[in-house]
């Protein structure tokens, strides 16, 4: 069976590309397709496979000012041509399952990270990231011909796997399709626990809006608990100036500070709502318990009181009750590491085949 990968865009590494380096080692001889790359920003991994890229890479600076391209998207996917292909996974959150299969024969599993949070949830999305008013009102109708783009590209899949059951729910809301979670894998081979414990709470995350570190930030600041935030991004100056002393931003670090940081962390903190989140499962794998707002993929990842604690609403006074509360409760290392042990990649691999061969076997029209 020839198979191909197709991936929104290579050019930083988080969930979705664990898991399309997942499954490229799972199909290793499978192309990828996707529409930029950008090999100093992704695992050396990728350097060693066949990569076909969209006239999307060719824009000057295109790696800076990606987002800025997002309606030609659309586009470039359309141009692949992998017809000749017995079966396509495309892994996405945005483009790539958009892709144009002329061949009926050809069977389409789309690993859905989330349907497209800035077209979907414009609204919320908008306002976390702090969008200027004149460019809200110039993307509105731009951001109504991808949903109905989105909705017409979403006829010609023939499979739907979502990376979480909060992301099962939204495909069966906007799309009225079903879907089967098969949760991301988690290196927990590389994430372990570690003898050494720190008194600090921990932060691992790209700086952006709408991931919600600005309640994390009051919420310290308030009760004065260290708190180490570990990442880069567009908000950092904002977030840095509503900080107290008590706050460090330690920026961009190397997998084997961020393995270190979380071995010695006293609880790992997830004020967003993310479609999984892979960082407080690796936080778990080193037997460090989770404080996680009340929404998305912390809902599969964190057991309430057993690997951490779960906050009801998202703002600071509830995180503030949590964080407090986590004072009265001990959590065991090792309850925290079985429960991240559910995400290991075997796992990930083995339920990907499984549901491979049934595809293969009751085709879905398309």
């Amino acid at each position: 069976m020839k198979i191909a990968l197709i991936h929104d865009y290579l050019n930083q590494m988080g969930g979705a590309e664990n898991v399309l380096m997942a499954l490229s080692e799972t199909f290793p001889e499978a192309p990828i397709f996707t529409s930029i790359v950008d090999y100093n920003a992704i695992d050396s991994y990728f350097k060693t496979k066949n990569v076909y890229l969209s006239f999307i890479q060719k824009i000057p600076n295109i790696r800076s000012h990606y987002k800025n391209y997002f309606f030609l998207y659309p586009f470039a996917f359309k141009k692949f041509n992998l017809d000749k292909y017995d079966i396509v996974i495309s892994s996405s959150s945005a483009f790539s399952k958009g892709i144009n299969l002329r061949n009926n024969k050809t069977l389409h599993i789309n690993y859905c990270h989330t349907p497209m949070r800035f077209v979907w949830m414009s609204n919320k999305y908008i306002e976390k990231e702090r969008i200027p008013i004149y460019l809200r009102i110039v993307l509105q109708p731009l951001f109504i011909w991808l949903k109905r783009w989105d909705l017409e590209k979403n006829k010609r899949i023939n499979y739907f796997i979502a990376n979480s059951t909060t992301v099962q729910k939204r495909i069966k809301k906007w799309y009225n399709r079903k879907s089967t979670v098969i949760f991301p894998p988690v290196d927990t081979q590389r994430f372990i626990p570690s003898n050494k414990c720190g008194n600090y709470y921990l932060i691992v995350s790209r700086l952006k809006g709408y991931k919600r570190i600005d309640l994390a930030i009051h919420a310290c600041s308030q009760l004065g608990l260290p708190l180490k935030i570990a990442g880069t991004g567009e908000n950092r100056h904002f977030l840095e100036k509503i900080a107290n002393e008590n706050i460090e931003f330690l920026g961009y670090q190397s997998d084997k500070m961020i393995l270190q940081l979380m071995q010695q962390c006293k609880a790992f903190l997830f004020p967003g709502e993310e479609d999984f989140g892979i960082a407080p499962v690796e936080a778990q794998a080193c037997g460090k318990p989770v404080i996680a707002y009340k929404g998305g993929g912390a809902l599969d990842t964190v057991i309430h009181r057993k690997t951490g604690l779960i906050f009801e609403e998202q703002n600071v006074d509830s995180l503030k009750n949590a964080l407090q509360n986590f004072e009265k409760y001990r959590f065991n290392s090792d309850v925290c590491r079985r429960n991240a042990l559910r995400f290991k990649k075997d796992n990930f691999i083995k339920e990907f085949n499984n549901f491979l061969l049934k595809a293969r076997q009751s085709k879905a029209p398309r």
